[in-house]
């Protein structure tokens, strides 16, 4: 089993359940800009910052049976939940990746909406720009979104709780 697999074993772990692929991407990625060792690679996508690697990784795990994957049919799509399975936390038990404790962000992060985590991560992706730039960038890219200041504000402000202490 590679590292990298472990990792998200372990994140998963601790997750309990994560429902949503969009929420899940989103989720690594945030945990990745948090200094939790994510490896995935990223690129800019539809909606936002999106990684190959993790869902192919996503895809081994269930396929291992260390990961579920459950679909619950909505009105007009599906919805996806992931959760790690009894072999899963076996395994686990048996490999300690070296993580941090990450219990606390994912609370948070599962507080929040994917549309939110959206928003949080394209301001991620664009942390070099001064942050008149990156607002402007944001309405550029995400112009469906319809994104409020008052939105991007929270988001900047869920930022800096949710990074660790420097």
């Amino acid at each position: 089993m590679l590292t990298n697999h472990t990792r998200l074993m372990q994140f998963f772990s601790a997750a309990n359940e994560v429902t949503g692929r969009k929420k899940l991407q989103k989720m690594i990625y945030i945990l990745q800009n948090c200094n939790i060792p994510f490896e995935e690679k990223y690129q800019f996508h539809f909606y936002g910052p999106y990684s190959e690697e993790l869902s192919l990784r996503v895809e081994e795990l269930c396929n291992l049976g260390f990961i579920s994957e459950e679909k619950e049919t909505k009105s007009s799509y599906v919805q996806y939940h992931y959760q790690i399975t009894n072999d899963g936390r076996e395994f686990l038990n048996q490999f300690h990746p070296d993580m941090p404790d990450m219990t606390e962000q994912i609370a948070l992060l599962q507080s929040k909406s994917s549309r939110f985590l959206e928003l949080v991560s394209t301001i991620f992706y664009f942390k070099g720009l001064p942050e008149d730039d990156m607002v402007k960038k944001i309405h550029t890219v995400k112009p469906k979104q319809k994104y409020t200041d008052a939105e991007i504000d929270e988001a900047f402000r869920f930022i800096e709780a949710i990074k660790p202490s420097q």
